[in-house]
């Protein structure tokens, strides 16, 4: 199964064993573990499947310049899934679809106005999939020029026998709105995981979660930032503060924090935020995962950075490289 080029060639980090998809809250729950991204591979042993995994609150607008910058250079993938809030009228599928040619193609795409969900593989690896199917669900938002709706969308599918649902969220917005994203999530849980009985090998959660710093103000935050102390920030992240309270997220798995905050920037700059709203940097861009056959699948994790070079937002897209390997195959 998969790429023979594939980021691989490094034992991967042991996982937790759980039977419980729901992100929803649990009395036993530690909060999500964060784990060190290898960051380097030599390539000499090869992994069952590896996914690049990309999410971007795209403010409304979007260049192919941009696209082809976060869809990189390095094609040693299998899949390719790039999750889009807030994302233009523009046909956001063919311009990734060209950026990311020759090498992948379409497979699926999920859509919720400004939410969108896109599914990339290796050319014929059409053969691959033995099911794929794509569902939403809303939690609420507004139309307007870009349509900022809130909720989810789901990409279901069987590659190479392999189980994965892709979740690409963007949730309510503001510091003060923790139990109403909690809540969201429950939601989305509910509906896109819950109820269905099929069981995953891995479960991806990608989006805007819009969770915030929680009690620093603005001038501290970017002081820290700036002085590359950023990580004294992560104890404040209310995603984790709120998974470590057992309200999220049971079981996940995430990437150290360790690039800089991801919103908000002045478009078209690496600069904070310098208008009337001046928000407080925060890590409202995330991608978690989850394994559920812990005991067969071992997983690597590459990376997991923000693409700072990317300006087209106010948001910087973040990246992860994720290897799955069958213990026993």
């Amino acid at each position: 199964m998969g790429n023979t080029n594939s980021l691989c060639g490094r034992k991967g980090f042991p996982n937790q064993e759980t039977s419980n998809s729901s992100v929803g809250n649990n009395s036993s729950h530690d909060g999500i573990k964060t784990i060190e991204a290898v960051k380097s591979c030599s390539f000499s042993r090869k992994s069952d499947l590896c996914i690049r995994i990309i999410t971007w609150n795209m403010n409304g607008k979007v260049s192919y310049e941009d696209l082809v910058e976060v869809v990189g250079k390095d094609r040693k993938f299998d899949l390719l899934v790039v999750g889009v809030q807030e994302a233009p009228k523009t046909n956001v599928a063919q311009l990734l679809q060209t950026a990311s040619s020759p090498t992948h193609v379409l497979l699926g795409k999920a859509k919720l106005q400004s939410i969108q969900l896109f599914l990339f593989g290796p050319k014929n690896s059409q053969l691959l999939v033995k099911e794929l199917k794509a569902e939403s669900q809303s939690v609420g938002g507004c139309g307007g020029l870009i349509g900022r709706k809130k909720g989810a969308v789901a990409i279901r599918i069987n590659y190479d026998d392999i189980k994965i649902v892709f979740i690409s969220c963007h949730l309510s917005a503001h510091a003060n709105k923790v139990d109403q994203r909690n809540e969201e999530l429950r939601r989305i849980s509910n509906s896109l995981l819950s109820k269905d009985k099929r069981t995953h090998d891995l479960i991806v959660w990608l989006g805007d979660l819009n969770y915030r710093i929680q009690d620093v103000s603005n001038r501290p935050a970017r002081s820290l930032i700036q002085n590359h102390l950023q990580s004294v920030l992560v104890s404040k992240d209310q995603l984790l503060q709120e998974a470590e309270r057992g309200e999220i997220f049971k079981g996940y798995y995430e990437g150290t924090l360790g690039f800089k905050p991801t919103y908000k920037y002045n478009v078209g700059s690496s600069n904070y935020d310098t208008s009337h709203k001046v928000r407080v940097p925060a890590w409202t861009d995330r991608i978690l995962y989850k394994i559920q056959d812990t005991k067969n699948i071992q997983t690597t994790l590459y990376s997991y950075d923000s693409i700072d070079q990317v300006n087209g937002s106010d948001h910087k897209p973040v990246k992860a490289d994720l290897c799955l390997k069958w213990i026993n195959s």
